[in-house]
């Protein structure tokens, strides 16, 4: 099987347009990066799929012309799926639309509070591990080096 590169490079573009989306703040960009990257996956298992031959009935065609019938069964799922999919997050985008009047998707409060913990506990194992003497506390009104 021959691979055609004029679908190699538009199934590049399909998934790279829809990761990008992905990437972004906003439900509505994640919903279309969504729904690209559901189309690549659409037209990805075509080509997979193969060449068009005949239908899969015995006896009607011979056994080499005919056309694997799973990857378009895979297709309509992956079909089915996305638009599922794409529903439940139009439901969400305009529930946050409804309740906050804008769909950005904002950095957990929790989550800051956890990274900058850690952050501190990695600056502090470094800081102990580059210093090997000890140092006397500062005195009254003096500052403490950072």
């Amino acid at each position: 099987m021959t691979v055609n590169i004029t679908m190699a490079i538009v199934l590049a573009g399909l998934y790279t347009v829809g990761l990008y989306l992905l990437m972004q703040r906003s439900l509505m960009r994640v919903i279309l990066g969504i729904v690209i990257v559901g189309h690549g996956a659409n037209l990805f298992l075509q080509v997979a799929g193969g060449p068009p031959g005949q239908p899969v009935f015995v006896g009607s065609a011979v056994l080499e012309t005919m056309v694997d019938p799973l990857p378009q069964a895979l297709a309509l799922t992956a079909i089915v799926i996305t638009f599922a999919l794409t529903t439940f997050l139009l439901a969400l985008a305009y529930r946050s639309w409804a309740l906050l009047g804008h769909d950005e998707v904002r950095d957990d409060v929790e989550d800051r509070r956890i990274r900058l913990a850690e952050r501190e506990r990695e600056d502090g194992e470094e800081s102990e591990s580059e210093t090997t003497t000890s140092f006397e506390a500062p005195e009254a009104g003096e500052e403490v080096p950072r």
